[in-house]
């Protein structure tokens, strides 16, 4: 998978995601490493799960965080993931560098997400927005998971462009 090759325009919004959107324009990276840019483009678990921990920490550390636990996990399989206990994955968030600062409750939002993803979606998120399906229907199914509001589930968009997913220009 590719980057975008077009940009959007992300004027309404704020935040660490426009700070990766400005450094793509300017270095061609978004998270500031092209090797994790790269495992999110190769993962569509991981854009979901990046988007997921962009929550009071450094976006470009929230989108490096589905890399940290594919290393301690060995995959980033939803089925997989669904079946762990809690406090087991809770231990693996915790590691360091931790996967987010919040341990308990991403790894808590992970575990119900995965479940949510198996049962919704086949085991994968790229199932909630591939065949051409809309952006306000990909919307709709985003909100439905914990840990993603109206404002985390619109700046969804801007993950899936450019992150090569989908073409929203």
């Amino acid at each position: 998978m590719a980057y975008a090759s077009k940009l959007l325009d992300y004027g309404k919004m704020e935040g660490g995601l426009v700070r990766m959107i400005e450094r793509f324009k300017t270095d061609g990276t978004l998270i500031g490493d092209p090797v994790l840019d790269q495992f999110i483009m190769d993962h569509p678990n991981a854009a979901l799960l990046g988007m997921l921990f962009d929550q009071r920490v450094r976006a470009e550390y929230a989108f490096a965080g589905p890399h940290r636990l594919f290393e301690r996990l060995g995959h980033l399989d939803m089925n997989q993931i669904a079946e762990m206990d809690f406090d087991q994955l809770a231990a693996l968030f915790a590691q360091k560098p931790a996967v987010h600062r919040f341990t308990n409750v991403m790894a808590e939002r992970t575990l119900a997400i995965a479940k949510l993803v198996v049962d919704k979606y086949d085991g994968s998120a790229e199932n909630m927005w591939n065949r051409g399906v809309d952006f306000a229907t990909i919307q709709k199914r985003l909100i439905e998971l914990p840990g993603f509001g109206p404002m985390t589930a619109s700046k969804m968009k801007f993950v899936l462009h450019y992150f090569g997913y989908r073409d929203f220009s």
